[in-house]
Formats: C-alpha cells, structure tokens, sequence
C-alpha cells in the first residue's frame, strides 16, 4: 500500500515505478534503480526512507571516492 493517496504537491494520482537515480557527489555520479512512488501528473517522485538513507551513504562514498565496490560504466567527458 502507498503511503500517499495521491501526490503532496499537485494532487495527481501517484503509481509505484521502478526509477533510475542519478547521485553526485564531487565530480562522481552513480547510477542506480529504485522503487519510488511517481505522480502520473508532475512526476515528482517519492522515496522510502530507507531509500533516501542509500542515497546519503552512497552520496558520502562518492565525496570519498570510496567506489571499488561500484561497478565502473563508461567515462563521462566535460566539453569546453
């Protein structure tokens, strides 16, 4: 069951929905696939606390440049 009824910010229905996440942290981004409760309306998504709690800890491994347990996928370039 949803926590909410319909979305806090518009009002619009909102469905559960596998969503991919970008995280940053410093000139490091990571990838990842989560569940998050979408609103069909705005789309503004909504994530489990626990969730949110795999953010930080990746978000803080990222600043680290703790990564060797990540998956490396491409390179990312900056163009001038």
């Amino acid at each position: 069951m949803l926590p909410f009824k319909n979305c806090p910010v518009c009002g619009g229905e909102i469905v559960e929905r596998e969503v991919e996440k970008l995280l940053h942290g410093g000139k490091n981004v990571a990838i990842l696939q989560v569940k998050a409760e979408v609103c069909l309306h705005c789309g503004e998504r909504l994530y489990a606390e626990e969730t949110v709690r795999q953010f930080e800890r990746i978000r803080t491994k990222l600043l680290r440049q703790e990564t060797a347990d990540f998956q490396p996928l491409g390179q990312s370039f900056q163009v001038v």
